[in-house]
């Protein structure tokens, strides 16, 4: 992996990361954990794992001073992963934590499943259908990779169009989105073996 690449990684305090941490690691880089607006100044890509209530981790972020940060990073077109939470985080609000907004850097909301007859939360293995598995950074993973997931929520965006991943459970809902250099997954590309692995790398070569 090249040397200009410096991967942050936020920590609220909130989420478990070190399976993330340790996926970076593996191939070959050293990532930083992000606690505070400054350490985002020498960073080139910016990784967001969530884990936990939709309010609560909202409330972490503005403890830490990093949601106007993390606004303008994004707003900039620098490259930003969002994981689980740190995916639905990017939506205007969420159906676990009414009253709280989100980022709201993306139109929508984030929903809880509805359906009869699925166990929820939805965790385990699911396959995502790749809306255009020739668009970086999704290249080399197939038509409909599986991926590890682990939720209760899902997002709704107003705009299909970012939509680059759908995945059925009960309902087929946008297990990924991508806007620019903006990437989101509601699955866990750091516990999804090799697809997840190649995502990820796939991602760091995107500067």
């Amino acid at each position: 992996m090249s040397s200009e690449i410096k991967i942050g990684v936020i920590d609220y305090g909130g989420g478990n990361i070190r399976s993330l941490v340790q996926a970076l690691e593996k191939l070959g880089t050293s990532p930083e954990l992000v606690t505070s607006p400054e350490k985002l100044d020498s960073l080139s890509h910016l990784f967001f794992p969530g884990q936990g209530a939709f309010g609560d981790c909202m409330a972490k972020l503005q403890g830490l001073q990093l949601v106007e940060p993390i606004f303008d990073w994004i707003h900039q077109d620098k490259p930003f992963f969002g994981i689980c939470v740190g995916y639905q985080l990017l939506f205007e609000g969420s159906d676990e934590s009414p009253g709280t907004r989100g980022l709201s850097i993306l139109e929508g909301n984030v929903v809880r499943f509805r359906e009869e007859g699925i166990k929820v939360p939805h965790m385990g293995w699911n396959n995502a259908q790749l809306q255009d598995p020739n668009l970086k950074p999704w290249t080399g993973l197939g038509l409909d990779p599986y991926f590890y997931f682990v939720h209760s929520y899902h997002p709704d965006p107003k705009d299909l169009s970012i939509c680059a991943a759908m995945t059925t459970y009960g309902t087929s809902f946008p297990s990924a989105v991508q806007r620019g250099r903006l990437i989101a997954t509601q699955f866990h590309p750091e516990k999804s073996q090799k697809a997840g692995m190649r995502l990820i790398k796939n991602f760091l070569r995107n500067k």
